[in-house]
Order: C-alpha cells, then structure tokens, then sequence
C-alpha cells in the first residue's frame, strides 16, 4: 500500500485518479482550497465520500508558504495537480494574477518537499502542461507534433504555460539537488467528467452547456474555429498518472496527449450532432484563440510508460455530453 497526497484532489483528473488509486488499496490524502474542484466530487456510485473527509481531506491555500508540511510526514509520494487554470477567457485576461499564484503554490508545495527530503518523499509526480511549449511551435496550422526536446528555448505564450514551465524547472532542481525521485507529464487538453461547465470552463464542457441550453443560450465559439487541440479524456490521463507512479521516475518529461489535432470547429460540429437540435454555429472572431494548434509525439510515454490513448474523442464527448447535461437538468 502506498500513501499518496493528491494537491487539487477535488477537481476533475484528482478525483478521478484519488478513486482508482483507492479502489487499488492506496492510501489517499488531499489538499484542495475548491475554487474549482467539488468534495461531491469524491462520492462514490452510492453518494459516500473515497476518503475520510475528517482526517484525509485538507481545504488549504497552497499559496500561503508551509501549507502542506504538516501533512507530508505521513504520505511517501506526492501528486501535485493543483493549480489555477480555467477557460481562455480567464487565462487571458488574469494573466499577473494566475502567474503570480502558480508560481507561488508551486514553490511553497516543492520547498516543502525539498525540506522533508528523499527520506520521507519517495516520489514527486509534477503535472504540467503542453500550453509551455514554445509559442513558436504551435501558431501554424501546419501541425507537426510536438517533441519533449522541443520544450528550449522557451517561449509559451501565455501566463499559464509560463508558470507551470517554472514549477517544472523547480522539479528539476529538487531532483538534483535533493535526490528525491521526480517525474513531469505534460498534459494536452483535458476533457471529461467531473468538471466545470460554468463561465470559467474550458472549451468542452463550455460548447456541451450552450448545446444543452440551446436556443435559450446562443451556440458561440470563440475564434475561427480553425484552432486546434490534442485532446484527452480524464480516463486516458488517469492511466498515464498511475502508470508514472510505477515507471515514471527519473525520466525527466514526458507528454501524454494523442498524436490527432482536432479543429475547435470540429468539436463544435460534433457537439451540435450529439445534441440532436438544429443549432446555428456562430464563430466570434473578435474572442482569443489561443495557440494556433499543437498535438503530441507520445512516443516516448509509449516507450517509458507503455501508455497510449484509449477513449476515442466521439465516445468521450458522448459521455461528457450526458453528464453536463444530467447536471444542468438538476
């Protein structure tokens, strides 16, 4: 038995992953301040919180230096998700902030690691994200998937790539200086169940909710539509999370996302035919799009981890189209 600490254990990939190391006899703690994640979240089929909410749940602000030493002593490996993240809209337009508060809740979970020591960390499995991948490389629609050497000299282009690219370095920096085992995946995006579908939420879940409220709400996509993602299911990322606890250390990073870019235009259409309606598909071209497009050479997570995508992207947004709108029918 292992005894893992989950940092953003409540939000849609920790809850996720905090049932299937449960259900496989781990001990699981976590730390989530729920800005976006839900302690709902972490109901079982019958509605019975995973873990002892009492003792192996904590609401912390990572932010706040020391925030989770207390905790470490009892936990050998540590997972570390949490972060502020949430649609392009939010991303854009607090990008100070949400530097400032990654850079921060980064650092204060690492140095405390750094200080419990190789001793008591066994393991340090940093999430970060392929939106850290040089601006360079993803503003073609011309797409060639993206290498983990691709990674320098660094230019994301937004707050958020930047910021979990410094949490990444700092991982690194423990590795070497500490002798604490690490290991950085860098996630393509992310889709699935639990999630936020509100006006924070990311592309997905966000076109599903207008799909569902349609004509009530208007199906607007921001963008041409013309930008692409590789995106992965929740269930694709769990896999590749227990996978690297396994087999991950020491292997520096490595990408977990298909090799396809799919067109936002796409998702749209595919959405709208899910939904069954009639739905006119507007394109607002005076939002942000983001990078242009990108998807991933796994090969490397294919030959360390033995990992591949699963979940097919129709059968995924069938099944995250039934949840939002189960959740909206509430």
């Amino acid at each position: 038995m292992r005894r893992i600490l989950i940092t953003g254990g409540c939000g849609m990939i920790g809850s996720n992953l905090a049932k299937r190391l449960v259900k496989e006899g781990n001990e699981i703690y976590i730390i989530d301040n729920l800005w976006r994640g839900k302690l709902e979240y972490l109901n079982d089929e019958n509605g019975t919180p995973i873990i002892d909410l009492d003792t192996h749940f904590f609401n912390r602000d990572l932010s706040i230096p020391g925030s989770c030493e207390d905790i470490l002593p009892h936990v050998d490996y540590v997972v570390h998700l949490a972060d502020i993240v949430a649609g392009i809209d939010y991303v854009f337009n607090n990008q100070g902030d949400l530097f400032r508060q990654n850079n921060l809740i980064n650092s204060n979970v690492i140095n405390s690691c750094r200080k419990a020591g190789k001793e008591q960390i066994k393991g340090f499995l940093y999430v970060g994200t392929a939106c850290s991948f040089p601006l360079t490389r993803q503003n073609s629609l011309d797409v060639v998937p993206l290498r983990e050497e691709e990674l320098y000299p660094a230019l994301p282009e937004s707050a958020y790539g930047w910021s979990k690219l410094m949490g990444q370095i700092e991982t690194d920096f423990m590795e070497k200086e500490c002798g604490i085992p690490c290991c950085t995946l860098m996630f393509h995006n992310v889709y699935g169940a639990p999630c936020d579908y509100g006006e924070r939420s990311q592309v997905i879940p966000a076109l599903i909710r207008k799909a569902v409220n349609y004509p009530n709400e208007p199906f607007i996509v921001w963008g041409s539509g013309l930008q692409g993602r590789a995106f992965i299911h929740v269930n694709d990322i769990v896999n590749a999370l227990c996978l690297a606890l396994d087999k991950g250390w020491g292997h520096g990073h490595i990408q977990i996302g298909p090799s396809v870019c799919t067109s936002i235009k796409e998702i749209a259409e595919t959405v709208v035919t899910i939904s069954g309606k009639d739905i006119d598909i507007v394109f607002d071209t005076t939002k942000p799009e983001g990078d242009k497009a990108r998807c991933a050479d796994y090969s490397k997570a294919k030959e360390i981890l033995g990992w591949e995508p699963q979940v097919s992207l129709t059968e995924g947004l069938k099944e995250q189209y039934a949840w939002v709108k189960q959740q909206i029918e509430k």
